[in-house]
């Protein structure tokens, strides 16, 4: 696979100083039961990366010290972590709100059968990726069979209760383009994938996130292969919004890996782009900082370490870890 961190930096991306902590974004573990195109995580059935069961006692205690909202859990496939149910439960009990980036298939692998049931009773949030509301297009991006396997997963969810109106489960859907293009306005394709997977599938769903592919891992190095990189960081640079800066998820969030570094954000953290010093801290750090070190350190006001792909989160309509940042040029 080609790396693409030679290509991204240095960069002229505009600084970007560290609001006020919210959500803290828990990667525990790149193992996951597909192996998708645009995944900038290059998650896989072989990956073995697995968090200790140290580390995520110590999610717990930030979550605590630092008063955190929100509890973000992704992967590869989160839900394959053996300690993945005990440390929601945790979370929940403290009153944090947790979200589940969930592929969908997962929830029908063998040995998860009663996951969808577990989440639903839990309250847990969960923000799923469909990047097609097409069979042949989820297939070509994530495998053959996927789609159906999608589609069966959230007629389940549905029947639990997800993504209908009241009932307080949260389904959220998340688009992916096919290559290397913007994605559409966000409402404009939320309104067809309600229509699409409502009249063929009977499927209900809260909202739809719209992100953009990062030129990094597995997508970045398709596009290296392909020759298209430069053309496509060229257009991520030419559709630039400023007034997207204030709220990059970066401001407000911190991305933990399985070992428990810390980084200003998923994508720095599959380019080996640690943090190492916050300004805010009473002296340099010589090694990258860790989840301990937010148990005594209050990152508001530090710099964000940034390169030629933060221009994916700033670009159109902008793309975070919740959607689309505004309409283009607003």
């Amino acid at each position: 696979m080609h790396s693409t961190l030679p290509l991204l930096a240095p960069s002229g991306f505009p600084e970007l100083r560290r609001a006020r902590l919210t959500t803290l974004q828990v990667n525990l573990g790149y193992r996951c039961n597909q192996s998708c195109i645009h995944c900038h995580v290059n998650a896989g059935p072989t990956r073995t990366e697995m968090m200790s069961a140290e580390t995520l006692a110590l999610v717990l205690q930030v979550l605590t010290h630092c008063e955190l909202g929100t509890l973000d859990l992704t992967g590869g496939a989160p839900e394959l972590h053996p300690g993945f149910r005990e440390l929601v439960a945790a979370a929940r009990a403290l009153g944090v709100r947790v979200i589940d980036r969930c592929n969908l298939t997962v929830l029908l692998e063998p040995g998860q059968e009663e996951l969808a049931e577990f989440l639903a009773a839990q309250g847990v949030e969960i923000v799923a990726s469909l990047p097609c509301y097409s069979v042949d297009n989820v297939d070509r991006q994530r495998g053959s069979g996927v789609f159906e396997k999608s589609i069966a997963a959230l007629r389940r969810l549905n029947a639990l209760g997800y993504g209908r109106k009241d009932s307080g489960l949260v389904l959220t859907l998340v688009y992916n383009p096919q290559g290397p293009v913007l994605p559409p306005p966000q409402a404009q394709l939320q309104a067809e994938y309600r229509r699409e997977l409502g009249s063929k599938f009977g499927i209900e769903f809260n909202a739809l996130f719209a992100l953009t592919n990062m030129p990094i891992q597995r997508f970045g190095s398709t596009l290296i292969s392909k020759r298209q990189f430069g053309n496509y960081l060229a257009l991520l640079k030419a559709h630039h919004q400023d007034e997207h800066m204030q709220h990059v998820m970066c401001r407000q969030l911190v991305s933990v890996d399985w070992q428990g570094r810390l980084y200003d954000c998923d994508f720095n953290q599959q380019l080996g782009l640690g943090i190492d010093s916050w300004a805010c801290m009473t002296q340099s750090s010589l090694r990258a900082l860790h989840l301990r070190d937010l148990l005594d350190t209050n990152p508001a006001g530090a710099s964000i370490r940034v390169g030629e792909h933060c221009y994916g989160c700033t670009a159109g309509s902008g793309s975070s870890c919740g959607g689309a940042l505004g309409a283009p040029g607003s």
